[in-house]
């Protein structure tokens, strides 16, 4: 029959006192515990199962008792005791340290919950609920003894609600969610630019227009002209969520250990706010600005109003105000915010955003709460008590931290779950970025830069969900699991803990509690990832395999032809001499699944070659630096990771050195395309060849021939035939004609 846990319908066997055959226990938890000694027998759950608690943990054990259909909760400190009971017990500090932690311990008679706090006694509610349904049978509890505690205070997930609404009843899905895998904190980002998303009282027109807007679809409204509509026209897509319905939600989520950190962004991403206040920008126009003004008084009264109406809504110690992404062209032509930076002594726009940042925390202070902000806000100097979140890489917490301010790591590479987890020919449109289940689960949220004393200044860390082609629950929940299990482990479990084989082994039990509780979770790819290390002096490749299958039959060749059932099969990693294409595929008895696998492995002339860099490579993509062109690793679906090398705004000149005249057959080099972070093809790329490095002869110019109106992942070989012409030195050029970014992959010479 369907019973309700914690707010998730799932399906609780009806076997009673247990006539059914049993299969075999889980203990698979996800994140893992500090300690899980199984033992023998198992807790059936059964009608006249009770729950007893001592009065410290009342709210969490009727809690309990209702998300597995049990009677109200009964004292513990009544003598009668039953067996097929559970009991909530408090402890001290001396048997259980930490305050989060808490202690289990399931006997074929009783389960005993120990905790020093409601906060150790919810993670462990929590812990009970993903037992139950990790069982083939979910009335059932495998026996054992589990200790546990975080590894983390702050463990966050963050939903952007602006760009795509999600109703309130769905938001408490959401939480569940996030309780079952231990996250407690919920970073709610309420407003931006295409939509408002909470009443405030005191100025309605942010939920009566500027909570809605004339398209749907967020790129469309993006490309055209970017309108605002109103709430009961008929064409109008948004919503908000009343004071009451906010404040159900915060104590909804408090119930289940989560706390809600609303975000009010500022001064950027206020397009909304300033088509329906234009008195609040600099020109006082609709439609025209983005920033909100910071020479206006005003502005700061419209700002201390609004947080007023949150902070009386929402009692988190963090209020995050964005702080990310300002524009500050507006600024340096308005003569307000002109006026501002003569009046304070500031020596610029990015000071005169410090100084927005730091009067808005001392008003947050002043009301006994703390400012939270992207990593922008260390731009023009920290605000004294501030809390920075780092998205964009690390570089920004390891200056926070070694500052001594707060701060919650979520770089981008590792933490922003709208990025694709697959080759993205085969995945719904998203914006860009390529981050799958294993590379979340090898993040660290202690860069190995900080000392001991500026690594107490790491929080914890946070999956970042924004929502632009993410128009739905549906597709939500595809983007969030299982990634955020991965995520969860991570800001849980202690290090020593960590191990991605045994992560896999226990996710493996964990598809079957997500299809329980019909979530869309993205489900794992037949592809298969080649590996290659390369030994360039001894000219041989070591190739292994790799794949989100649970240990799969995995077969290859290594002569172009298409792997079949009686192909090599892997059992481990193997050496392959000089070049070589190798193609693999999975295998489930005979038949071939997904799309085999191809890497040429090419043990080309110009490997470890030195390149001269005629123009700069970007700062942001460093990737090998000066090795990347010629190291003899091919980059993978991202330019993110390390072997793609970015050219921001200028083209590419390199030349390479190969340290003798020879005669050359051919070279090629690969770029990407990818419209929505601005990644762009050249429009033309050119080799030059040379004997003595100082007079260039053209040799072949091609032409891009893929459309910058393409904006789906794109890769393009440009190829060039030599005919064995003879040179040293091999200059190519990469007209960068998008003043984009470009990145380009190995350069292969022949």
């Amino acid at each position: 029959m369907l019973k309700k846990i914690a707010g998730l319908w799932w399906l609780l066997s009806g076997c009673g006192m247990i006539v059914c055959a049993q299969p075999a226990a889980h203990l698979d938890l996800i994140p893992k515990p500090t300690s899980v000694v199984a033992t023998s027998g198992t807790f059936y759950i059964t009608p006249e199962s009770k729950v007893f608690t001592y009065p410290a943990f009342a709210p969490v054990a009727a809690l309990f008792a209702e998300a597995v259909h049990l009677p109200k909760p009964q004292s513990a400190l009544l003598k009668t005791r039953q067996t097929k009971s559970f009991i909530f017990r408090t402890a001290n500090a001396a048997v259980i340290p930490d305050s989060a932690g808490y202690q289990l311990k399931i006997t074929p008679d009783n389960v005993f919950i120990t905790a020093r706090t409601q906060t150790g006694a919810v993670n462990a509610m929590q812990t009970l609920l993903q037992l139950l349904l990790l069982q083939p049978q979910p009335s059932t509890l495998p026996c054992a003894d589990i200790s546990d505690h975080p590894r983390f205070g702050y463990r966050g997930v963050h939903l952007d609600v602006s760009r795509n609404f999600f109703p309130a009843s769905y938001i408490k899905r959401f939480i569940d969610l996030m309780a079952l895998y231990k996250m407690n904190t919920f970073h709610w980002h309420l407003t931006d630019g295409a939509g408002w998303r909470l009443e405030i009282k005191r100025y309605p027109e942010l939920t009566q227009i500027a909570a809605w807007r004339n398209e749907a679809n967020w790129k469309d409204w993006w490309t055209k002209g970017r309108r605002y509509s109103k709430e009961g026209d008929p064409n109008a897509y948004g919503g908000y969520y009343t004071q009451d319905q906010a404040r159900e939600i915060v104590a909804y989520a408090a119930q289940r250990g989560i706390t809600v950190i609303p975000e009010i962004e500022m001064p950027g991403h206020s397009e909304e706010v300033l088509a329906v206040y234009p008195q609040y920008s600099c020109s006082g126009i609709p439609y025209k600005n983005s920033e909100l003004c910071l020479g206006n008084d005003a502005t700061f009264g419209f700002l201390e109003n609004v947080l007023t109406e949150v902070m009386d809504i929402f009692p988190s110690t963090y209020i995050h105000i964005g702080g990310d992404e300002a524009d500050k062209k507006a600024w340096k032509s308005c003569p307000k915010c002109q006026q501002r930076i003569r009046n304070e002594h500031l020596k610029d726009e990015n000071e005169l955003q410090s100084y927005a940042i730091r009067r808005m925390e001392k008003f947050l202070v002043s009301h006994h709460r703390k400012l939270l902000g992207w990593d922008e806000i260390l731009e023009g100097g920290l605000a004294p008590e501030a809390t920075v979140m780092s998205w964009r890489g690390e570089s920004g917490g390891i200056a926070a931290a070694r500052e001594g301010h707060d701060v919650v790591m979520t770089p981008g590479a590792y933490c922003y779950f709208d990025s694709y987890q697959a080759d993205p020919a085969t995945q719904p449109e998203a914006i860009g970025g390529y981050l799958p289940v294993d590379k979340v689960y090898s993040y660290d949220p202690v860069p190995k830069e900080l000392d001991a004393t500026a690594a107490k200044h790491i929080l914890g860390a946070q999956a970042n969900i924004w929502t632009e082609y993410i128009p739905n629950s549906y597709h939500l929940e595809y983007m969030v699991y299982p990634r955020l299990l991965a995520l969860s482990e991570v800001v849980w479990s202690d290090t020593a803990q960590k191990n991605l084989a045994d992560f896999r082994q226990r996710l493996q039990a964990h598809y079957r509690l997500l299809q329980r509780l019909n979530v869309n979770y993205y489900r794992p790819s037949y592809n298969v990832t080649i590996h290659p290390l390369i030994d360039a002096a001894q000219h041989r490749t070591t190739v292994s395999f790799s794949s989100e299958q649970y240990q799969p039959q995995i077969r290859y060749t290594l002569d172009g032809s298409m792997p079949g059932p009686q192909s090599a099969l892997y059992t481990g990693p193997f050496t392959v001499t000089g070049s070589a294409p190798v193609t693999a595929a999975i295998f489930k008895d005979t038949l071939r699944q997904g799309k085999p696998a191809f890497l040429q492995l090419d043990d080309h002339l110009a490997i470890g070659k030195k390149v001269t860099y005629l123009l700069p490579y970007s700062k942001k993509y460093l990737a090998q630096q000066e090795a990347t062109l010629v190291n003899g690793y091919r980059g993978s679906l991202t330019y993110a990771d390390g072997q793609w090398q970015g050219f921001e705004g200028k083209d590419m000149d390199v030349s390479i050195d190969m340290e003798t005249v020879m005669p050359l057959k051919s070279v090629s080099v690969t770029f990407m395309q990818l419209t929505g972070p601005g990644v762009y093809m050249p429009s033309a790329v050119e080799v030059l060849i040379s004997e003595d490095g100082q007079k260039y002869s053209p040799v072949k110019k091609i032409d891009n021939d893929i459309p910058v109106t393409t904006a789906t992942l794109t890769f393009k070989d440009f190829k060039f035939d030599l005919g064995g012409l003879k040179a040293r030195y091999i200059r190519v050029r990469a007209v960068n004609q998008q003043h984009g970014f470009m990145f380009a992959d190995e350069i292969i010479v022949y």
